[in-house]
């Protein structure tokens, strides 16, 4: 058996370098971000604790069959494990073929209208016309606002599920959001 003692003063790029080579080092990847994938999943599903749990688990077996081809590429190892938490949410609803519901606090849709220019303060009817124009919006739409607003992700996060660059994801999600503008103006 290999001398393990000092796995607590590795860096997470020498972890990702071991898990190359030898599973066990995946499985201390895996123990840090279980329940941030998790979390992140069960979001995304709607509460679904036995389907995210599987979900997690399919994400993770794929993250393990293809830890060779990760690349450091200055963003953090869980945007890697984002994307293909996300990527294996996409592929539960493409077989089951349901709508994605996001479950949505008042705040958030407060800050979402702040920042789209809307109001300071929505009445309730209000933040439900607000709602019913981001389920208008595309796919893809709404998931960055989703992931920016109700995630609370950062673009940087964002840019590495999406595989595009920061100013890319902040370029997107105000174009988004002036669409949304401009749709409550008229």
């Amino acid at each position: 058996m290999k001398n393990r003692k000092n796995d607590k003063n590795l860096t997470e790029a020498q972890i990702i370098a071991l898990a190359k080579k030898d599973v066990y080092y995946f499985g201390l990847l895996y123990d840090k971000y279980f329940n941030t994938i998790f979390s992140f999943v069960f979001k995304r599903l709607g509460g679904a604790e036995d389907v995210a749990g599987d979900v997690t688990q399919l994400s993770f077996m794929k993250a393990m069959a293809n830890i060779q081809k990760y690349e450091d590429r200055g963003n953090p190892f869980s945007s890697w494990l984002y994307k293909i938490a996300n990527n294996q949410v996409y592929e539960y609803f493409r077989k089951k073929k349901r709508l994605h519901e996001v479950p949505v606090d008042e705040q958030r849709i407060q800050d979402l209208g702040k920042e789209a220019n809307i109001n300071s303060y929505m009445s309730m009817a209000e933040q439900e016309k607000l709602i019913e124009m981001i389920n208008e919006l595309e796919q893809v739409q709404q998931d960055l606002i989703e992931l920016r607003f109700f995630e609370k992700m950062s673009f940087k996060e964002i840019a590495a599920i999406y595989n595009i660059t920061e100013a890319n994801a902040k370029m997107r999600t105000y174009r988004i959001l002036e669409r949304i503008r401009n749709k409550w103006e008229n």
